[in-house]
């Protein structure tokens, strides 16, 4: 484990860490870090390293054990795994007497596995939720196993782990804010010691009006019901628009239902009330559903099948016309 210190030099750069094409990725998906030094891009070293959080939550930073393969500036993962998610920052150097950077900004990446080993339990189940109320959120195993922790990344507090933390309590593999405010808002999942993951879900805590969207991926055929929240009012549902991006979908509706799920309707998704304010945007995934996966094969199997006995056949007819031109010949 490897704790980086700032020298104190008046002049030192800071690294400016990017990632691209993005920070949300499904397993397999390439991404590479950009580490750039603004200004000077010539003669540097750098250095890659994952935060992670110690005993009393404070973020240390541990160097990555194939570091060097970003000496150019760019680290490259061809296909990312469940393990890769986590958080980075990068430092370089360069010169004789080792001229160092600060460290860079710190980037975050989510990666959402086909078949997480657990899953993330949200109550109450949407990934909006109102200020100051309970949340709870669990890790669900098939063997109903204690060996998870919840873990987080805010803006405001950086990565923290439930067990350790001054905003929740865990017992077993559960874990409880019991008072919810807008500095809650980042990213979760369950982590174990091993570095097993579960998805990772961004849930955002937001005064007055809230969407209603599932926390995890819907499947390809299923239905999904959005709703518009308001936490001032009995009973909280609004009569809202809804929105997909920045087109209105839906005018003056309680819910909102897609009867047949598809992979276009994976968008940004918000409501608005004309005198409740509007909603933040909650992203909706959307999965192929197993049944398809089979169909997409078979009708490729057949196709093939199909077309095999034609190659045969055309094969069979030019082997015949070469070999009666040979006895022509001679």
């Amino acid at each position: 484990m490897l704790l980086m210190n700032d020298f104190c030099i008046s002049d030192k750069p800071r690294p400016v860490l990017s990632v691209s094409p993005q920070k949300w990725l499904t397993e397999g998906d390439p991404v590479t870090l950009i580490c750039e030094v603004k200004g000077s891009s010539t003669g540097w070293t750098f250095s890659w390293f994952t935060v992670t959080a110690s005993s009393d939550n404070s973020n240390r930073y541990e160097l990555l054990s194939d570091s060097s393969r970003g000496a150019g500036g760019n680290y490259t993962v061809s296909s990312a795994a469940p393990n890769h998610t986590g958080v980075y920052v990068c430092s370089a150097e360069r010169g004789k007497l080792t001229y160092n950077t600060w460290n860079s900004n710190k980037q975050p990446l989510w990666v959402t596995g086909v078949s997480p080993p657990v899953s993330l339990i949200i109550s109450p189940s949407r990934t909006q939720h109102f200020t100051s109320v309970s949340l709870s959120l669990s890790c669900e195993d098939q063997s109903n196993s204690d060996r998870w922790t919840v873990r987080r990344y805010t803006d405001t507090w950086g990565l923290e782990d439930c067990l350790l933390s001054r905003w929740g309590s865990q017992t077993g593999s559960k874990c409880t804010i019991n008072s919810t405010a807008p500095s809650d808002t980042g990213v979760y999942w369950c982590q174990s010691e091993s570095g097993e993951i579960s998805q990772p879900v961004n849930i955002t805590v937001h005064l007055g009006v809230i969407v209603e969207s599932p926390v995890h991926p819907v499947t390809e055929g299923d239905s999904l019901t959005l709703r518009c929240l308001y936490e001032h009012s009995t009973p909280p549902i609004l009569r809202a628009d809804f929105y997909k991006d920045a087109s209105l979908i839906q005018s003056q509706t309680t819910e909102m239902i897609i009867s047949t799920v598809s992979k276009s309707h994976e968008r940004f998704y918000y409501c608005k009330h004309p005198e409740r304010g509007e909603s933040l945007k909650s992203w909706i995934s959307v999965t192929a559903s197993h049944s398809e996966s089979q169909i997409s094969v078979l009708h490729t199997l057949s196709s093939v099948l199909t077309v095999c006995p034609y190659l045969l056949v055309t094969v069979v007819l030019i082997f015949k016309c070469c070999r009666m031109r040979g006895i022509t010949a001679e």
